[in-house]
């Protein structure tokens, strides 16, 4: 029960408006995933940036189970096997960026998609956090059960092979 694992990888491209941008981004996405985004849809109304409440400004993709292994050694492969100290949260998940999507394996630049950069999320958990999240009997976990940013680390170290940089 004390093993850590990864629940799940979300795969993110903000653009900030809809329209022609955020079809290439879907598409970026779906290039590199091989799974198909969803669209993420404003919060808030910024008359400035020129947003509306619930207008699409971006899409995601969440990549759980094996997949998730695969696409992390390669964005870490990117990203030279390196992640930032400052990368991780205090509940132990991390993330990090990727500022060119050509930088992965087997991708060229196409110029009629453009460049666009990627922010990846990494959530991690142990057995039995779902006692914390079910509908029915839902139930406290101890703080001995929740996951350190020192773990976090090892986990990272020792799984995936990443060297975290301070």
């Amino acid at each position: 029960m004390r093993d850590i694992q990864i629940d799940k990888v979300v795969v993110n491209i903000g653009v900030g408006e809809a329209g022609e941008k955020l079809i290439k981004a879907e598409k970026v996405l779906e290039l590199i995933t091989g799974r198909k985004p969803i669209r993420t849809l404003s919060r808030t109304t910024n008359k400035d940036l020129g947003i509306r409440k619930g207008m699409p400004i971006g899409c995601k993709v969440t990549l759980r189970g094996e997949d998730t292994l695969k696409f992390l050694t390669e964005a870490f492969w990117v990203k030279d096997n390196k992640i930032a100290d400052y990368s991780f949260d205090p509940e132990g998940n991390f993330s990090f960026g990727v500022a060119d999507y050509t930088d992965f394996k087997e991708q060229k630049y196409d110029p009629d998609i453009g460049i666009f950069g990627l922010d990846i999320c990494v959530t991690l958990k142990r057995p039995g956090l779902r006692v914390k999240k079910r509908k029915r009997t839902r139930s406290k976990i101890p703080m001995s059960h929740k996951i350190t940013p020192e773990e976090s680390k090892r986990f990272v170290k020792a799984k995936l092979n990443v060297e975290v940089v301070g």
